[in-house]
């Protein structure tokens, strides 16, 4: 179970900075089970450490993704916002998805309103096989902007695997991003 996120976890290791599984990956490891089949995997990094991220990928083909296109990332380039995604490549069929995060003093903020913050020091839990994840609430406001049907379900999955604090900060964020979402109406009762 869950080797995916434990090869990555390996591919991980040699990175300096702080990273965390992302996306409906992450939705699974804090229910400790893998509940439906994933077409990636995605990691979530700060964007103040492109350098390690960088020297990590140095040997892999990176695109960046812009206005809909991939296009090839220079390294030595820093990425700059819209942009957060990286889509890297390996010899061998390896690939991975990149989320670039944002934080400032002490706090993770939301690219898409950075009014919405949660403490770096809270914002991912690990897993019993030791794969630090993003906590679920904050994989569950990026999924909330263009929701599809897979995030409706790792909603549902998860929902009752959520603690009232996680709860709150869920509808709050949603309160203030989405305020019509249809997730609002399970954390409001």
């Amino acid at each position: 179970m869950f080797e995916r996120c434990l090869q990555v976890k390996e591919f991980m290791a040699s990175y300096e900075g702080k990273w965390m599984v992302a996306g409906g990956w992450a939705i699974d490891l804090h229910i400790g089970e893998e509940t439906r089949d994933h077409e990636d995997i995605e990691v979530a990094v700060f964007r103040d450490e492109q350098r390690s991220l960088a020297s990590l990928l140095a040997d892999w083909d990176i695109y960046i993704a812009t206005e809909g296109e991939k296009e090839k990332w220079d390294l030595e380039d820093p990425i700059e916002l819209p942009i957060h995604e990286i889509y890297a490549f390996h010899q061998g069929g390896k690939q991975l998805e990149i989320l670039i995060n944002e934080r400032n003093r002490g706090r993770w903020r939301f690219r898409k309103d950075l009014e919405l913050t949660f403490p770096l020091s809270m914002m991912n839990l690990q897993s019993e096989q030791g794969v630090p994840y993003l906590n679920p609430e904050i994989v569950l406001l990026y999924k909330a902007a263009n929701t599809k049907e897979k995030d409706h379900d790792d909603f549902n999955y998860v929902f009752p695997h959520l603690n009232e604090h996680q709860k709150e900060w869920l509808k709050q964020a949603l309160i203030q991003h989405v305020p019509n979402h249809p997730w609002l109406e399970a954390l409001l009762y």
